[in-house]
């Protein structure tokens, strides 16, 4: 079976190619692009497009690779020991099973998201490098060997954080998601908002694509940033006159603060908008 997309998930054309490709091939699919642009949703998408579980392993800085394997709680087990509990004559009581022992042994074939590995240090992913390639990891403590019974689909995703290693990127299949155009946003707003009067999605569209062209915009407003903004446009019947009126180079855009996540953006288009009313009058 192939991914095609789903209909809350709007695929362009060589991001279902790479999907599809990973999986042929049996790699990780690594994933980059803008944040916003729809990279972690990918994994819950393809997971339900094949009818596969997913498992989410989200990174963060203090993530250590064998986390992902396994934990040994000796802590626990030292406890238990003194307190005469039973459970202590079997160390497998104290081992805490990690995302990747789950996807490995899962009954089915999984979606397995290991999301933003650019967060944790440097050697995180050659840490990960045998097991990922091998799709299987040795248990010190109990003696034995996991061993995928099903290969996971893998998806990786990185915000360009930090460099990756070459040695990881070599297994890898690599895609990076472009910034949607103005015609697969459409698409994109129209499976999320069915039915909205495409003058107003058109206006929305040309403030959106009009403010992250502003020179010296820090943070740029990404896709989930402008559907929560359409959203807010809808709950609060703001008047559509005001958007078409409305632009970055000029003024703030209304309930702007679903697109603006900084002071210095709100300050740069707030002087934009005093130095335009002076040329003005």
């Amino acid at each position: 079976m192939k991914f095609e997309g789903t209909s809350s998930y709007v695929a362009t054309d060589d991001l279902k190619v790479a999907v599809n490709a990973a999986i042929q091939l049996q790699r990780p699919l690594l994933i980059k692009g803008e944040p916003g642009t729809g990279k972690s949703v990918l994994a819950a998408e393809v997971a339900r497009a094949l009818g596969a579980p997913l498992i989410e392993w989200h990174i963060k800085s203090t993530t250590k690779a064998q986390q992902g394997l396994y934990e040994y709680d000796a802590v626990s087990r030292l406890r238990d020991g003194q307190l005469g509990d039973e459970r202590v004559k079997n160390i497998a009581n104290y081992i805490k099973r990690g995302k990747l022992w789950e996807a490995f042994t899962a009954a089915e074939r999984s979606v397995l998201l290991i999301d933003e590995i650019d967060k944790a240090d440097i050697e995180f992913p050659n840490d990960l490098l045998q097991e990922l390639d091998r799709m299987e990891f040795f248990v010190y403590e109990t003696g034995e060997t996991v061993k995928a019974t099903t290969r996971p689909i893998v998806l990786i995703t990185s915000n360009n954080e930090k460099e990756l290693p070459d040695a990881f990127l070599r297994r890898c299949f690599f895609h990076f998601i472009k910034f949607p155009d103005a015609e697969t946003m459409r698409r994109i707003v129209d499976v999320h908002f069915p039915g909205l009067k495409k003058q107003l999605v058109g206006d929305a569209l040309r403030i959106f694509y009009e403010l992250r062209d502003v020179p010296g915009l820090k943070k740029k407003p990404s896709t989930s940033e402008l559907l929560d903004w359409l959203k807010l446009l809808l709950h609060e019947d703001i008047d559509p006159a005001l958007i078409r009126e409305s632009d970055p180079r000029k003024l703030v855009p209304p309930l702007a603060g679903a697109l603006i996540k900084n002071e210095q953006d709100v300050h740069l288009l707030e002087r934009l908008a005093f130095m335009t009313r002076r040329r003005k009058d």
